[in-house]
């Protein structure tokens, strides 16, 4: 019969097992041949201080490092949600620090959504979002000049500017940048532009760039999945409707020309784009792709090749699915519209959603999204792996 304590021991060595065999860096599932993403954990399943977490965001630091953020607390939406970060150095991921949380009184405010950027004075900044709901949303930023080991005091955005609503936004030459954002208002979600030419010291607020409900009732709808899975037909997020299109990632597909790519929740459940010719100031009709949209984050990169030149591809990171959030893919395209899934990162049941993506300096590839709201994974795949077509 074993005593109380060899049954803690026993226990205590279990979770260690198994944390330890989380931490463990693998190769992801892959579609094409010659395909190896090689996967891990920014921290391990069940051993950070909160419950769930979700919507990561992701950079490389000046000296090759990466910083991944994110927020975690009870669940999502929770008055205890705070934003934590996590940095990349030497082949393993520091523990979670937790550097924002929102109080009004003795009452805590949950805290959404972090995006991580640098400006191109140098400076670090973490934009995120607070409120009770989506609908009650305002803005918070802290910036950082050491490289997010310290943050300035909270500062609030003018009410309307969001700043970048879930991905990173979009910075150009002459301190520009281009920011997606968007607003999810009942039965009415609309996405914009917030543009600035002076590091965000200043916005300006372009939109709405929507897709109407003719646009919506016209355009062939997704193929239905097999919802064969308990697992997701819990998550399937119930019939299609139409509310509109949120959350767009903008990428470069030349000089002037910017493509953003929006998450819709529309009958048709697939995938919106629209195109700016003029470095973000006007965009054009927004369209629908042949890609689905299960209503859940997605996220986009314009690689640059030798001597940080365009190189002509776009890589985007989605759900390969109209519903539920499994399986999670990599997609290319050489024109910024036709694209080709070439690697299954997640599949099977459980969520795996709001992925971040961004391309290092050496051109690789770097990657992270939550993991069945209990971690966040980390994924890099190399420049050379990447297909040409």
């Amino acid at each position: 019969m074993m005593t109380r304590t060899f049954r803690r021991t026993l226990a205590a060595s279990l979770l260690l097992t198994c944390i330890s065999a989380f931490a463990e860096w693998k190769p992801a599932h892959n579609t094409d041949p010659g395909i190896h993403p090689v996967t891990d954990f920014v921290f391990a399943p069940g051993s950070a201080s909160f419950a769930q977490c979700h919507a990561s965001t992701l950079i490389e630091l000046r000296h090759g490092s990466l910083l991944a953020a994110w927020f975690g607390g009870t669940k999502e939406g929770a008055p205890d949600v705070a934003i934590y970060t996590a940095r990349f150095s030497g082949g393993h991921w520091s523990p979670p620090v937790e550097v924002a949380r929102e109080h009004d009184g003795d009452k805590g405010i949950p805290t959404w959504n972090p995006v991580l950027f640098h400006t191109q004075d140098g400076r670090l900044w973490l934009y995120y979002k607070t409120g009770d709901n989506p609908r009650e949303w305002s803005a918070v930023r802290i910036s950082s000049t050491d490289e997010g080991r310290s943050w300035s005091s909270p500062e609030r955005l003018p009410a309307g500017i969001i700043g970048p609503s879930r991905t990173k936004p979009l910075v150009l030459p002459d301190h520009l940048i281009v920011s997606g954002s968007s607003v999810e208002a009942y039965k009415a979600w609309a996405s914009w532009i917030e543009r600035s030419t002076d590091d965000g010291a200043t916005w300006t607020k372009i939109g709405p760039i929507t897709v109407t409900e003719a646009q919506d009732k016209a355009e062939p709808p997704a193929p239905e999945p097999s919802l064969s899975s308990p697992e997701l037909r819990e998550k399937d997020k119930g019939p299609r409707a139409f509310d509109g299109i949120i959350q767009p990632s903008v990428v470069s597909l030349g000089p002037a020309h910017l493509r953003l790519y929006a998450r819709s929740r529309t009958l048709a459940a697939k995938i919106v784009v629209a195109d700016s010719y003029d470095q973000g100031l006007t965009w054009t009709k927004t369209h629908f792709l042949d890609l689905p949209s299960n209503n859940s984050g997605l996220d986009a990169v314009s690689l640059l090749g030798k001597n940080n030149r365009p190189d002509g591809r776009v890589i985007m990171i989605f759900n390969d699915t109209p519903r539920g959030r499994s399986p999670l893919n990599l997609a290319i395209s050489t024109d910024g519209e036709h694209f080709r899934v070439f690697a299954t990162l997640e599949q099977g049941e459980g969520e795996y959603s709001y992925p971040a993506i961004i391309q290092t300096r050496n051109g690789d590839l770097e990657i992270t999204y939550t993991w069945h709201r209990t971690a966040i994974r980390h994924v890099h795949l190399s420049f050379a792996e990447v297909p040409r077509s």
